[in-house]
């Protein structure tokens, strides 16, 4: 953006010009052309042409006349009434727009003509008569041209034989949209620049004519200039992150390196090598790109920041001197006001112009339409070609609209699937189904806490009608159309992946990327891995010959026996009535897990899912670990991060606060890669019966014994199956990673594991600590081999926890990158490279809540882990483009960036680059963090004592703030005096889901037998 940025030309009403998006070899026009002449002879190409020229002169000239007419009154002093002023100046004004006006009536008449292009020039009242006379002989003039261009319009319609109104029509709309209306944009930027630049010449000439004295005339000239130049790198930069968002970039890339890969016998990568490698090449260009597009933002907020000082400083200082009454330095209200007139007017006047480049650059691309071959220039200015959310590992070429769709990520739900599901549902059916979870919900709940008849009637009926008011709104027009496009796209790319057999899944990273394969090459990965596992072994099989049973037959024999284990328990006092009927299974609700695979793409591997909601071990699984993990989270905690930011505030309060961590101190790292089939079932049984009896006073946790603890665990761990190609797999190891008490096993079991650790090496350890299946600490012998060493000995001795160590001085733990530089600790967030870069993670359900959240998570994880302020603003800046160039808006990224800053009044902390200004910003959020673990704690403990309320409904489109509000504000009248239900006794969570997500609708997870979930 540069100083005549605000300079627009008018150059398309040149007579007898035809515009570019009027000419013959513009597809666009020959598109419109030949479906208004296909079904008419007697017109031809050349007819239409010279019909939308016409109509685009008319219109020119129209526009032009008005900026015209702007001028004029700029310069007879007539554009805006005096208000009153106490200072009475000159309101005549010629603006800069005049200027080629007047030089070419100056070389007709060969009469010299000066021209004011500065402010406070003054001029004859000759000059002003001759400015004034050429201006209306111009409107003149023009009026003319539209008139002669209206009479050859109609007489070529005249001329034309069969056409038509709505032939006219579908002219004037393409003219309009593809030609008048960036006229019409540059028409309005024009008008408010001449207004702008008036009232900066007003308010100048009143400056003036108030008799400042020197200090004065300074001051405000050092304020205008900086201001000026305040808002010009400030419009830059949003421009610059504008660009990223509409995936246009008017820096040149040409300084981008990449080599292309090569394959076998030098042949490039274009020739004939897997679609993948070329993807891969693509998306390593696409990074760099962004990567520049990052300094470059770094550069432009340095340029404004600098800026912003001075500006702050110079106003800081005016008024300093202003109250401190320095002798000649004061300032009168009358120029204070002026002064915050020119302010606001450079404000305002930058803010226009910053609003028309987004608009006729980026939004509307209207620049490329000056161009013959649009397809081209927009290739060029293109930032990302190739969807990061995509990965493409098959030869299968899908449609650019296919591909457009997919590349929204698993996370994209379409709009208003349940309105188009079913066209015999009216709109109150639809509401209703969207209801049904919470009505659900709410009748559990109340059932449970034997809420009286007539006023849970009365609360459910309030509520339904809240929901009704707020949600019974049919969609528009424009909204299902794209809805059904959407639905009859998402079915032909079910029609290509299955016809050309595809496999379609998400990846195991977590992130928001789709991963298109072979399902032949893909099942045959799968088939490799549960053949070589000794974690999971076939039960049955139901393709052998001897195997007739069927498969419900097969999965009701596998739950009697859990049931009759149950029922001895029951039988002899081991559990109670109540609890037996909360565990045991119900062979008509139960449903039999099955088994999908998650690509791994980068490093070439699959992980393993298996489903276990409405499993015969579910209502097991959630009874032991609700007994279970609060003994083991007291009993761990010592031991244990609760999450990236627990970690690092730790090691910083470690390293920097208490100031331990010496020159010498190496850090080890240990990943544990079998962390959820660790042992078998009987020795994870014993190891979780060990624990109970070191840390329980007596025998028993809650109503049971530890003898009965184990007894239940044998049935969870040794009942656990699932199904897939027609096999029913039973684990030999561990249990279902989707099981949360499968997690709590393996916490438990690393926790006596790492005794060994700890017991060996404590006095050498000063820091130690384990998020799930990766531990972290430090070490200070002189030498790593005594630690290497006894490490080996413990992957030798107990070789059922297979892990990965690192013994460095720099390492990598949780996404964060440590290193120990001459006993200062140096930390930044880790990118890990097997993972695409600048994108978003995958998320379930409501995907602008989840990025909000995320996005903040982000920024707090940026802080605590980066402990430069430099590599703090790297990592924001990265991502604030991530969210861009993924599709969500600058307002989007401005909002939450914003309220991250300001949460601690933090606003100059975002552009700044000073050490201890950050150190102490820094300080505060890991102050927010440990509030925050504290509030998580206090939540699950509500959650522990069942006083959490989970409710959920399904969400398309509507006021869903206001809904949750109602709900609270009606839960908060009805049960404020309930011991339980109130708001002292409880905590509710109200959050909404929606239908179906791209995921769900084209991975297609399971087969379609009946007793599979």
């Amino acid at each position: 953006m540069t100083d005549t940025d605000d300079d627009i030309d008018n150059n398309d009403a040149k007579q007898d010009q035809i515009p570019t998006y009027l000419l013959m070899n513009n597809k666009s026009f020959v598109h419109m052309a030949q479906n208004i002449i296909k079904t008419i002879h007697s017109i031809n190409m050349n007819d239409i042409q010279q019909t939308a020229v016409s109509m685009h002169h008319i219109a020119a000239f129209h526009v032009e006349k008005q900026v015209t007419e702007i001028c004029l009154k700029t310069v007879t002093g007539t554009l805006q009434e005096s208000e009153n002023d106490l200072i009475e100046v000159d309101r005549r004004v010629w603006p800069m727009q005049v200027k080629p006006f007047l030089l070419t009536r100056g070389k007709l008449t060969m009469v010299p003509i000066p021209i004011a292009t500065t402010t406070m020039e003054t001029h004859t009242e000759d000059e002003q008569l001759i400015c004034k006379q050429i201006l209306q002989q111009r409107l003149q003039d023009m009026n003319q041209k539209i008139e002669h261009y209206q009479q050859q319009l109609n007489e070529k319609k005249n001329s034309l034989i069969g056409f038509t109104s709505t032939m006219e029509e579908a002219i004037q709309i393409y003219v309009q949209d593809y030609g008048v209306r960036l006229l019409e944009m540059k028409r309005d930027l024009n008008i408010a620049i001449v207004t702008y630049n008036y009232e900066s010449e007003i308010l100048e000439r009143k400056y003036s004519q108030d008799a400042p004295n020197q200090y004065q005339i300074e001051v405000a000239k050092r304020l205008i200039d900086t201001k000026r130049k305040v808002e010009k790198f400030k419009r830059a930069l949003l421009e610059l992150k504008q660009e990223v968002f509409y995936n246009k970039s008017s820096i040149s890339f040409d300084s981008i390196l990449v080599s292309m890969p090569t394959w076998h016998n030098n042949t490039t990568i274009k020739d004939n090598v897997p679609q993948q490698l070329l993807n891969k090449y693509k998306k390593l260009i696409q990074y760099k790109k962004l990567d520049l597009l990052a300094i470059h933002i770094s550069q432009a907020e340095t340029t404004y920041y600098q800026f912003q000082n001075i500006f702050d400083y110079e106003l800081s200082k005016m008024w300093q001197n202003h109250r401190n009454l320095v002798k000649n330095q004061g300032m009168t209200t009358s120029l204070i006001k002026l002064i915050e007139q020119r302010l606001n007017n450079i404000t305002n006047r930058w803010k226009d112009v910053y609003n028309y480049r987004i608009d006729y650059f980026l939004r509307n691309s209207y620049d490329e339409l000056r161009h013959v071959n649009t397809n081209e220039k927009e290739q060029t200015m293109k930032i990302v070609c190739f969807s990061a959310s995509l990965i493409i590992d098959t030869t299968y070429r899908f449609t650019n609209e296919q591909l457009q769709l997919l590349g929204r990520g698993p996370t994209y739900v379409p709009p208003c699937q349940m309105y188009i599901s079913s066209s015999n549902e009216s709109i109150d059916d639809i509401v209703k189904k969207q209801y049904a979870p919470l009505k659900h919900q709410l009748m559990s709940l109340f059932s449970k806490y034997k809420i009286n008849l007539p006023l849970k009637i009365e609360l459910e009926e309030k509520t339904y009608n809240k929901f009704k008011d707020l949600f019974l709104k049919p969609i528009s027009s424009n909204l299902y159309q794209c809805t059904l496009y959407e639905k009859k796209l998402i079915q032909s790319i079910r029609y290509s992946l299955n016809k050309n057999n595809l496999i379609l899944r998400r990846t195991a990273d977590n992130m928001n990327t789709i991963y298109v394969g072979n399902m032949q090459d893909f099942e045959a990965k799968v088939n490799k891995y549960l053949t070589r596992s000794d974690e999971y072994k076939v039960l049955i099989n139901m393709d052998e010959e001897n195997n007739e049973q069927p498969l419900y037959t097969a999965l009701k024999n596998m739950i009697e026996p859990i049931n009759s284990l149950l029922e001895q328990l029951k039988t002899h006092k081991a559990i109670k009535d109540d609890l037996y009927n909360r565990l045991v299974a119900d062979p008509n609700k139960v449903k039999l897990p099955y088994l999908y695979f998650l690509p791994n793409v980068f490093k070439g591997r699959q992980i393993l899912i298996i489903t276990s909601k409405q499993s015969a071990t579910s209502k097991i699984d959630k009874y032991l670990n609700k007994l279970l993990r609060p003994l083991a989270d007291e009993k761990l905690y010592s031991t244990t991060f609760c999450d990236e930011a627990d970690f690092i505030r730790k090691f910083n309060h470690y390293a920097n606060i208490e100031h331990r961590l010496r020159p010498t101190t190496l850090f080890c790292t240990i990943k544990i890669s079998n962390y959820y089939t660790m042992d078998i079932h009987k020795n994870m049984i014993d190891v979780v019966g060990y624990f109970l009896t070191d840390h329980l006073a007596g025998n028993k946790l809650g109503p049971i014994t530890i003898l009965t603890i184990r007894n239940l665990l044998h049935l969870f761990l040794h009942n656990n199956v699932f199904y897939y190609k027609n096999k029913i797999y039973t684990f030999t190891k561990g249990s279902p990673n989707t099981m949360a008490l499968t997690e709590t096993l393996a916490n438990i079991y690393l926790f006596i594991w790492q005794k060994k650790i700890l017991k060996e090496i404590d006095q050498n350890i000063e820091f130690f600590g384990r998020y799930k299946d990766q531990i972290f600490f430090t070490w200070n012998k002189s030498s790593a081999l005594p630690l290497e060493k006894f490490l080996q000995d413990i992957r030798e001795n107990h070789s059922n926890v297979r892990f990965q160590m690192l013994i460095e001085t720099s390492v990598q733990f949780l996404n964060a990158y440590i290193e120990n530089q001459q006993g200062q600790l140096y930390t930044r967030v880790y990118h890990d490279p097997t993972i695409q870069r600048y994108t978003l993670p995958y998320v379930v359900g409501h995907s602008r809540l989840a990025y909000s959240d995320w996005l903040l998570s982000a920024l707090i994880r940026a802080v605590c882990y980066c402990s430069t302020v430099d590599e703090f603003q790297q990592e924001r800046i990265y991502l604030e483009l991530t969210c861009l160039i993924n599709g969500y808006s600058l307002l989007f990224v401005e909002t939450h960036v914003k309220h991250f800053f300001n949460y601690f009044h933090a606003q100059t902390m975002r552009y700044s680059r000073h050490q201890s200004t950050y150190n102490k910003f820094r300080r505060q959020w890991f102050n927010f963090t440990a509030q925050q673990q504290e509030l998580s704690e206090q939540l699950q403990k509500f959650d522990d004592n069942d006083r959490l309320m989970q409710f959920s409904y399904i969400y398309d489109f509507g006021p869903k703030c206001r809904f949750n509000r109602d709900f609270r504000r009606l839960w908060s009248e009805y049960f404020k005096q309930h011991p339980i239900l109130s708001e002292q006794g409880s905590k509710i969570v109200l959050t909404s889901k929606h239908f179906h997500s791209l995921n769900t609708l084209l991975a297609a997870q399971k087969r379609s037998s009946t007793i599979q979930q």
